[in-house]
């Protein structure tokens, strides 16, 4: 069985795309990222729509809530529904500190809920988090 894990980014902001690399980079990750501007965009990506293959596994979610077209939560209630992929490992990235916005996360089984302060230093603690995760966690 494969053990890469791919990491699939879901994020319409360019800087903070940017930024995910760039972090992926300096911790010397070499797992592959695939990255979608939105909801719709992922979907497809994971469901191999659009020409291409579906999005072999085993894979972890990065997602922003606030992105237009398909929002974040959107994509999770479409991914919880989708009996392919309806268990995929989700960690929400966002600067929403909304509580409602937290709960329906939470309410769509995400694995964690994280609110981006500082995307310099603390993303790298989010990241090692997220890497220790992945090497710990038996995936589906």
């Amino acid at each position: 069985m494969n053990k890469t894990v791919t990491l699939l980014l879901v994020e319409d902001d360019d800087f903070e795309r940017k930024a995910v690399r760039r972090a992926l980079q300096k911790r010397r990750l070499a797992n592959p990222l695939v990255e979608a501007s939105d909801g719709l965009e992922a979907l497809e990506l994971l469901r191999g729509e659009n020409g291409n293959g579906p999005m072999s596994r085993p894979y972890l979610i990065l997602l922003d809530l606030n992105m237009p077209r398909m929002d974040g939560l959107e994509f999770l209630k479409n991914l919880r529904a989708d009996p392919d992929h309806q268990d995929a490992i989700v960690f929400v990235l966002t600067t929403s500190k909304e509580e409602t916005d937290r709960v329906s996360a939470y309410e769509h089984n995400v694995a964690g809920y994280i609110v981006k302060s500082d995307f310099s230093e603390g993303f790298m603690r989010v990241l090692d988090m997220i890497e220790s995760y992945w090497r710990v966690v038996e995936f589906p």
